[in-house]
Protein backbone atom coordinates (compact mmCIF):
# COMPACT_ATOMS: atom_id res chain seq x y z
CA UNK A 1 0.00 0.00 0.00
CA UNK A 2 1.36 3.41 -0.99
CA UNK A 3 -0.72 5.56 1.38
CA UNK A 4 -1.15 6.19 5.09
CA UNK A 5 -4.30 7.22 6.95
CA UNK A 6 -3.89 10.16 9.32
CA UNK A 7 -6.44 11.69 11.69
CA UNK A 8 -6.26 15.11 13.30
CA UNK A 9 -8.58 16.33 16.05
CA UNK A 10 -9.79 19.63 17.49
CA UNK A 11 -12.53 20.88 19.80
CA UNK A 12 -15.67 22.26 18.20
CA UNK A 13 -17.35 25.45 19.39
CA UNK A 14 -20.55 25.02 21.42
CA UNK A 15 -23.84 25.29 19.59
CA UNK A 16 -22.82 23.48 16.42
CA UNK A 17 -24.75 20.45 15.17
CA UNK A 18 -21.54 18.44 14.81
CA UNK A 19 -20.52 19.36 18.37
CA UNK A 20 -23.64 17.75 19.82
CA UNK A 21 -23.04 14.61 17.71
CA UNK A 22 -19.25 14.17 17.91
CA UNK A 23 -17.93 16.52 20.60
CA UNK A 24 -14.75 17.08 18.60
CA UNK A 25 -13.97 17.69 14.96
CA UNK A 26 -11.81 15.17 13.14
CA UNK A 27 -10.12 15.56 9.78
CA UNK A 28 -8.94 12.33 8.21
CA UNK A 29 -6.59 12.22 5.27
CA UNK A 30 -5.27 9.45 3.07
CA UNK A 31 -1.75 10.58 2.22
CA UNK A 32 0.69 9.30 -0.40
CA UNK A 33 3.76 8.05 1.47
CA UNK A 34 6.30 9.07 -1.16
CA UNK A 35 5.22 12.66 -1.85
CA UNK A 36 3.03 13.55 1.14
CA UNK A 37 0.11 14.44 -1.14
CA UNK A 38 -3.41 14.21 0.26
CA UNK A 39 -5.24 11.72 -1.96
CA UNK A 40 -8.54 11.95 -0.10
CA UNK A 41 -9.82 13.80 2.96
CA UNK A 42 -12.91 13.89 5.08
CA UNK A 43 -14.10 15.48 8.30
CA UNK A 44 -16.86 15.22 10.86
CA UNK A 45 -18.80 18.31 9.83
CA UNK A 46 -22.54 17.61 10.09
CA UNK A 47 -23.41 18.12 6.42
CA UNK A 48 -22.29 16.14 3.40
CA UNK A 49 -21.76 19.42 1.56
CA UNK A 50 -19.32 20.59 4.25
CA UNK A 51 -17.43 17.29 4.17
CA UNK A 52 -17.20 17.47 0.36
CA UNK A 53 -15.95 21.06 0.56
CA UNK A 54 -13.11 20.05 2.89
CA UNK A 55 -12.24 17.08 0.66
CA UNK A 56 -11.94 19.30 -2.41
CA UNK A 57 -10.01 21.97 -0.52
CA UNK A 58 -7.38 19.51 0.79
CA UNK A 59 -7.07 17.00 -2.06
CA UNK A 60 -3.81 17.39 -3.96
CA UNK A 61 -2.01 19.39 -1.27
CA UNK A 62 1.37 18.01 -0.15
CA UNK A 63 1.91 17.92 3.61
CA UNK A 64 5.62 18.30 2.83
CA UNK A 65 4.78 21.93 2.04
CA UNK A 66 3.18 22.48 5.46
CA UNK A 67 -0.45 23.47 5.99
CA UNK A 68 -0.39 27.25 5.93
CA UNK A 69 -1.70 27.43 2.35
CA UNK A 70 -4.78 25.25 2.93
CA UNK A 71 -5.40 27.02 6.25
CA UNK A 72 -5.37 30.34 4.39
CA UNK A 73 -7.80 28.84 1.86
CA UNK A 74 -10.03 27.79 4.77
CA UNK A 75 -9.98 31.32 6.18
CA UNK A 76 -10.91 32.81 2.81
CA UNK A 77 -13.54 30.31 1.69
CA UNK A 78 -15.06 28.60 4.75
CA UNK A 79 -17.29 31.02 6.63
CA UNK A 80 -18.81 28.61 9.16
CA UNK A 81 -18.35 28.43 12.94
CA UNK A 82 -15.95 25.49 12.68
CA UNK A 83 -13.20 27.42 10.86
CA UNK A 84 -10.79 27.55 13.79
CA UNK A 85 -11.46 23.91 14.67
CA UNK A 86 -10.83 22.86 11.06
CA UNK A 87 -7.53 24.76 11.05
CA UNK A 88 -6.51 23.16 14.36
CA UNK A 89 -7.43 19.67 13.16
CA UNK A 90 -5.45 20.24 9.96
CA UNK A 91 -2.43 21.34 12.01
CA UNK A 92 -2.83 18.12 14.00
CA UNK A 93 -2.88 16.07 10.76
CA UNK A 94 0.35 17.79 9.74
CA UNK A 95 1.89 17.20 13.17
CA UNK A 96 1.03 13.47 12.94
CA UNK A 97 2.50 13.33 9.42
CA UNK A 98 5.74 15.02 10.45
CA UNK A 99 6.07 12.90 13.59
CA UNK A 100 5.74 9.68 11.61
CA UNK A 101 7.88 10.62 8.63
CA UNK A 102 10.68 12.40 10.50
CA UNK A 103 10.97 9.52 12.99
CA UNK A 104 11.11 6.98 10.13
CA UNK A 105 14.01 8.70 8.34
Amino acid sequence: MNTVFIAGHARLPNGMAAQSIYGTLTITAEVDKKYGVIVSASCTLATEHGRDFIHHLLRGHSLRDGVEEPIEQLKQHYLGKAGNALASALRDVHKQYEHHFTSVI
